[in-house]
């Protein structure tokens, strides 16, 4: 990877995403709108909020039935019941349950709280939130396709970003849930520092760096900038999961 000068570019114009939207005609009008194109090795980085409500994933409270283990995990946790049983629905497995703090692995292989469950900028109803989406490496090469096609360039990537929280550290950051045409981790192995030391263990998730960087323009409250222009980047493409950027259960020493 190289790129001396990166930019961070915000999308205006996407409108209210709703139920059965498409997200890459939605960003495509936006950008023509603007004047703007695509160039090579452009990054598009689109929050995960708008392609959960463009697959309806939405969730409400007030037809829930919580399960047994989902009463249990609210006592300890001091959460609504049916939310825990929204949680467990959207998780494999259980890593943390303590008053105020419900931390799962999600499906798609990463660790977070309260598997990715959101009521910010959902409906405004206290008992509707959003799930992320069905499948994001699928949703990213969807997007990616459709912007490449319409706007004749290549390579190109699309990152679905979300905020998550992380071990150890004060504060939530933006994060790939889903990727296509950008590597999600570049290998440093075997290159040399600036005394010609060999590095033995350095990996760089390229992928998150890219979403984190977004979400310095994204905002999360009511910015209402859900895609973002990350240029300036070079990188091979490729077509690896987002999952690649996750411990294996078996390796993962925080979870």
């Amino acid at each position: 990877m190289s790129g001396t000068d990166v930019s961070v570019i915000a999308v205006p114009g996407i409108p209210l995403v709703v139920a059965g939207d498409d997200v890459a005609a939605l960003i495509g009008e936006a950008l023509a709108a603007l004047g703007r194109t695509l160039e090579p090795h452009d990054v598009v980085v689109v929050a995960s909020t708008i392609i959960s409500k463009a697959e309806n994933r939405y969730v409400d409270l007030t037809g829930i039935e919580p399960s047994a283990r989902a009463i249990e995990l609210a006592a300890a946790t001091e959460k609504d019941p049916r939310l825990v049983e929204v949680v467990l629905s959207e998780s494999t497995a259980v890593s943390r349950a303590v008053p105020g703090v419900l931390i799962v692995r999600h499906r798609l292989g990463f660790v977070s709280a309260n598997a990715g469950v959101d009521f910010s900028n959902a409906t405004g109803s206290a008992d509707v939130g959003i799930l992320l989406p069905i499948d994001p490496d699928h949703s990213a090469t969807v997007i990616r396709d459709r912007l490449a096609s319409r706007f004749g360039v290549a390579p190109l990537a699309v990152v679905i970003s979300d905020t998550h929280g992380r071990a150890f550290r004060r504060g939530n950051l933006n994060v790939a849930i889903g990727i296509a045409g950008i590597p999600p981790l570049l290998d440093a192995r075997g290159s040399a520092d600036l005394y010609g030391r060999v590095l033995e263990a350095t990996s760089i998730p390229l992928a998150d760096q890219v979403a984190a960087a977004a979400g310095l323009v994204t905002g999360e409250a009511a910015e209402g900038l859900p895609v973002v222009v990350v240029r300036g980047l070079r990188f091979d493409a490729a077509d690896a999961p987002a999952d690649d950027l996750n411990w294996p259960p078996a390796l993962d020493l925080f979870a």
